[in-house]
């Protein structure tokens, strides 16, 4: 008889995930949106698929898509359509770094993110054979930057990865620390990749992300999946400076060649037409802030701890100490009550009582899975 308790060769996302596909379940797992798209977008979809666009895009993006991102990203930095490339995803467009900068940095060298660490930084440098560093927080998500210097420094760190905010803890950087991790780069050579997939999915302020100090030693990454609901597209885009974009695009050139022509011309028009989908993103803020506040309550008043944040797709939670394994505790949940999360160790090594929970759900199946998880307890 296998062991139920058997762990997983890969990602624990799609090991938890594809339970739910195939049995069945509420999935708290995964981040995906269980939101529809905007409806507009979908009937544009509809409409210009019928159009003479099924061939290659052009490798670099969609040029009235390009057009539109200049307009977005005007106010932060004088961006021209030559430093941003449409990607398929925003995780082609991490890993099409890294390749880069595999090619371009002397070794050895390491990459650092910040514990917890969101499973494409933690697991990309391992397929390049190089070294991956994690670093914690401090208390209250402070970051001790001598420390981490140090570290940088003993490691030879040449490439910091971080999100705000973040994924599976949704810590939002303040300016401060921004602009100390921006001295910090420019001190010690090192490249920063901000990811911004949920920089608009903020529950109260809009975090800094500091492109007005864009340099070549930062890189931006960000995609519509989460945005608008349509994980399924993958259409992503990363912008980086003159000094490395003509090179980061040659390689693009032989290993993602382009993003899906359909999907990025349906996307120009819903921008267009729709304010660049302001009041879809608008309402999903609201939702997310919702299901947010009502699962971290819930689970608080059974012996979780939570450390506030404010934004993302996720609840970062520590068990209660009568649940020392967080991995034995997501089989059993499911097990018995058909409700599949992620084991905090999946993130870190340091939070094998930890579980991660998806809140972009419909609030019926946040209820719902809360309800399971109550009668798990008792």
């Amino acid at each position: 008889m296998q062991n139920k308790y058997q762990k997983p060769t890969g990602s624990y996302i799609s090991f938890m995930s594809n339970k739910v596909k195939e049995h069945g379940g509420i999935n708290l797992a995964q981040g995906i949106p269980g939101f529809n798209p905007p409806k507009e977008l979908t009937q544009i979809l509809s409409e210009v698929s019928n159009h003479k666009i099924h061939q290659y895009a052009p490798g670099n993006g969609n040029n009235e898509l390009l057009d539109l991102l200049v307009e977005k990203y005007q106010k932060e930095y004088r961006f021209t359509k030559d430093d941003i490339l449409v990607t398929q995803g925003g995780t082609e467009a991490l890993s099409l770094l890294y390749t880069y900068f595999n090619k371009i940095l002397t070794k050895p060298f390491s990459a650092l993110a910040f514990d917890p660490v969101y499973e494409s930084y933690k697991y990309l440098p391992g397929i390049f054979n190089t070294a991956f560093v994690p670093f914690a927080f401090g208390k209250d998500s402070s970051i001790d930057f001598e420390k981490l210097e140090n570290t940088c420094v003993k490691h030879h760190v040449k490439v910091i990865f971080l999100g705000s905010p973040g994924n599976p803890y949704g810590k939002i950087w303040t300016k401060n620390e921004m602009d100390l991790l921006i001295q910090l780069s420019q001190k010690q050579k090192i490249f920063i990749v901000l990811d911004a997939v949920y920089r608009e999915l903020y529950f109260d302020k809009a975090p800094y992300i500091p492109l007005d100090q864009f340099s070549p030693y930062l890189f931006y990454t960000n995609s519509f999946s989460k945005l608008f609901s349509i994980t399924g597209w993958r259409i992503g885009y990363l912008m980086a400076h003159q000094e490395h974009m003509d090179n980061i695009k040659s390689i693009h050139d032989y290993t993602g060649l382009c993003a899906p022509s359909v999907l990025q011309q349906a996307i120009v028009q819903f921008l267009k037409q729709y304010n660049f989908g302001n009041e879809y993103v608008s309402a999903l803020r609201k939702k997310l802030s919702r299901s947010y506040n009502h699962l971290a309550n819930e689970l608080k008043k059974l012996g979780f701890e939570i450390p506030e944040t404010k934004g993302g797709y996720f609840v970062w939670a520590k068990l209660p100490k009568e649940f020392p394994d967080g991995f034995k505790f997501a089989i059993d949940l499911y097990e018995e009550k058909k409700v599949a999360v992620i084991p905090g160790e999946h993130f870190s090594e340091n939070a094998t009582n930890y579980i991660r929970f998806n809140i972009a759900r419909e609030k019926s199946e946040v209820d719902e899975g809360i309800e399971r998880i109550k009668a798990f307890f008792t």
